[in-house]
């Protein structure tokens, strides 16, 4: 990447935290936190793929992902497999809006 590209990029990041912290956060309520032994966090399985995969599509087209997207597979802090599990955006961003 040259400056100006990670320029846009930290730019697109400060204006879309704020908006994809609270969808992940409105759609992990009411789930168990992540069983692993190694999760740090009391967070569910999950979140911080859901997190890193709407920064990107953010970033990358600049409007909401729409309809039913599968997150991809991951791998905890001891490398056992986390499975992809679909997530439908159309659910999960109802009474969101996108950032000016």
């Amino acid at each position: 990447m040259n400056i100006s590209q990670d320029a846009f990029r930290e730019a697109a990041i400060d204006k879309f935290r704020p908006v994809v912290e609270q969808i992940v956060e409105h759609w992990a309520i009411g789930k168990p936190p992540n069983p692993s032994p190694a999760a740090t966090s009391d967070k569910p399985s999950g979140y911080f793929r859901l997190t890193n995969y709407l920064m990107e599509y953010l970033i990358t087209h600049g409007t909401f992902p729409s309809g039913i997207h599968a997150m991809p597979e991951g791998r905890d802090r001891l490398g056992n497999l986390e499975p992809s599990f679909p997530v439908d955006f159309d659910e999960i961003l109802k009474g969101f809006a996108m950032p000016d």
